[in-house]
């Protein structure tokens, strides 16, 4: 652990214990408890043994105020579940008012220690100590993540007991601090799923009342009962950022029951939940679909659940089964598309089964498969039934079936852009069967909206976006926009929350809001898909860098997924919220894909690879 703190200034040992299931271990191995002599701290402690927990020494009485600061600074980063040790290094009103799961705030190494020389001194009775560093990320009280820049300098003053003569701290700032490394090695991102309030999915038979799951990222704790964790977190409410967009099927006031101290599925991969008696207000639906919540977010934590069986007042509510859950609610990472898509090098449209290791296209039944028209760049439906294509000079925007014998008509869109790049992107599908495309005049730049594809546009409101937009992609949930926008020069990948306002007899207001930066260290993004309910694959380079491919989440941090092979000239990208389909690139005027485990291959010639959405 305390490796990991460059520049911490630490003095000594780091002032830790290691536990396993076997005992008392130092390193990363394991060892019989000794008989005599001391228990000594461990220089490093283990980083990937998940049966590793990690607890803090505490304070010894002739402690001096520097090795206090930097017990109490270890502590924070041990597993103990509620900070007891770390309290110990506190005076006893501080660790009454001390908040540790107020926020997170994250630095880019560890907090370094700074004594304030204004005039305290360590043979008085009080010190004072800066704690310093460069922030990269903080974690509000809702286990948010959200990325951060600037400086970090925050005061600890200590005072001595006149009769004990042993230093404490008895101010803080609220919350944890850490470096990087000490957060990764101790924190986890899991998805929360709620359901969309304002959307619907459709199907062939027409609109379904299936609620489309929503992914609300979350951080805890890695080793401290993360599964207990987690459902708590779930109970207590989306964040704030899709709390607008958002439902939970737990009424109001739902939580753990009292008993309810530590959560374990059985041997049958069952886990029964019980509730308070708040949650006996749900009917049999919506007991359907708080077990649904419940299920999607546990199994992106652990596949060891397949059922949750929920109760309250000691009688069983609900039980629902993995298999089950997918009729309650839709899950973008639970569609799996028929095919991929791109234009082949007669300007067609054309597909090849998704997840094959074909190599041999073939042109979609309908006009765009006809070459009726050439095309640059193409979308598909989510439903698969209905394609948009822009014209060769990005100019135009044709709707189609993807059906055989059906014409594509006139331009449901045109730009003015004098230039090809100042015209249309390429489009995106919505769950709800909507198309959207931003136009990039720079006369009259606009992000647009064509209800089924079709109608006359409805402009998008984007209050608060600086930049112009230059790519556009719709997540499965339908309540999450990414956007390319470029300003002096630099593209940057934003993710805003869409919210939708149905008019009487009019078309719907629709705006994108709440836009943040989920790649904040690259100066210039090339292209980006959805790659997973809150995850995106993005080609980009960092300041002076070289192009790389990488995955990142929705909030902004960097999923713990390995980062895809290296591949030169990434023109566009194309993945799916089903992670297990290969990526597809368009590469040196090849399509080439990216099986699970392997090199890049090549699939054919072509350009503009895509899956619906």
């Amino acid at each position: 652990m305390g490796a990991d703190r460059e520049g911490s200034g630490r003095r000594g040992p780091a002032r830790v214990m290691a536990y396993a299931a076997c005992g008392f271990v130092l390193l990363a191995g394991c060892a019989s408890m000794p008989d005599s002599g001391d228990l000594r701290g461990v220089e490093s402690t283990p980083r990937q043994d998940p049966q590793v927990r990690v607890f803090a020494m505490p304070p010894q009485d002739d402690d001096p105020p520097a090795d206090i600061v930097q017990g109490f600074l270890e502590a924070l980063t041990s597993d103990d579940p509620h900070y007891e040790t770390a309290r110990k290094y506190l005076t006893g009103d501080a660790a009454k008012n001390w908040r540790p799961d107020r926020s997170a705030t994250v630095l880019a190494d560890g907090p370094g220690t700074m004594s304030d020389h204004s005039g305290n001194r360590e043979d008085a009775n009080d010190y004072s100590v800066n704690l310093t560093g460069t922030k990269v990320a903080t974690v509000d009280a809702q286990q948010s993540y959200s990325p951060a820049r600037g400086s970090y300098r925050e005061s600890v003053h200590l005072t001595r007991n006149p009769k004990t003569k042993q230093w404490r701290i008895d101010v803080l700032p609220q919350g944890v601090v850490m470096g990087k490394s000490d957060f990764q090695r101790n924190y986890m991102s899991v998805n929360r799923y709620y359901f969309a309030s304002n959307t619907v999915t459709r199907a062939d038979t027409g609109t379904v009342r299936e609620p489309s799951a929503v992914a609300d990222p979350v951080y805890v704790r890695r080793r401290v009962d993360p599964l207990t964790q987690v459902v708590r977190s779930l109970l207590s409410g989306p964040t704030r950022l899709l709390d607008p967009v958002v439902r939970s099927s737990f009424p109001t006031g739902t939580a753990l029951a009292e008993e309810a101290d530590s959560l374990t599925p059985d041997d049958r991969n069952k886990l029964t939940v019980p509730l308070n008696d708040k949650a006996a207000a749900a009917g049999s639906d919506e007991c359907d679909e708080m077990a649904a919540q419940l299920l999607f977010t546990l199994q992106n934590l652990t596949p060891a659940v397949e059922e949750v069986e929920l109760r309250s007042g000691g009688e069983q509510m609900c039980s629902l089964s993995e298999d089950r859950a997918e009729t309650v609610a839709t899950r973008g990472s639970a569609q799996r598309p028929d095919y991929l898509y791109f234009i082949d090098d007669q300007d067609r449209l054309v597909r090849i089964a998704a997840g094959s290791n074909g190599t041999r296209a073939e042109p979609v039944p309908g006009p765009l498969g006809e070459g009726h028209r050439a095309m640059r760049s193409v979308a598909v439906s989510r439903d698969e039934h209905s394609a948009a294509g822009i014209g060769l000079d990005s100019k135009s925007l044709y709707v189609g079936s993807l059906v055989s014998g059906g014409s594509l008509g006139d331009p449901v869109l045109t730009s003015g852009g004098k230039a090809e790049t100042d015209r249309l992107t390429p489009p995106s599908w919505d769950t709800q069967g909507d198309l959207w495309i931003a136009d990039r005049d720079p006369a009259n730049p606009r992000l647009l909206l064509l209800k089924e594809g079709a109608g006359d546009p409805v402009e998008v409101s984007t209050p608060g976006l600086d930049g112009r937009v230059q790519a556009v992609r719709v997540a499965a949930d339908g309540v999450r926009i990414a956007l390319v926008v470029e300003k002096d020069g630099k593209r940057s990948l934003l993710i805003g929350r869409i919210e939708r306002e149905e008019r009487a007899g009019g078309q719907p207001a629709v705006t994108v809001l709440e836009l943040r930066s989920a790649t904040p260290e690259l100066e210039e993004v090339t292209a980006m898909s959805w790659a997973g309910d809150a995850r995106l694959v993005v080609v980009g380079r960092e300041r002076g860098g070289v192009q790389q491919i990488g995955y990142v989440q929705v909030d902004g941090s960097t999923p713990e997924a390995s980062v895809p092979a290296a591949l030169t000239g990434v023109k566009e990208i194309a993945a799916t919220e089903d992670e297990r389909l290969p990526l597809v690139a368009y590469s040196e005027k090849l399509i080439v894909r990216l099986p699970s485990g392997l090199q890049w291959q090549k699939v054919t010639e072509g350009t503009a690879p895509v899956y619906p959405g």
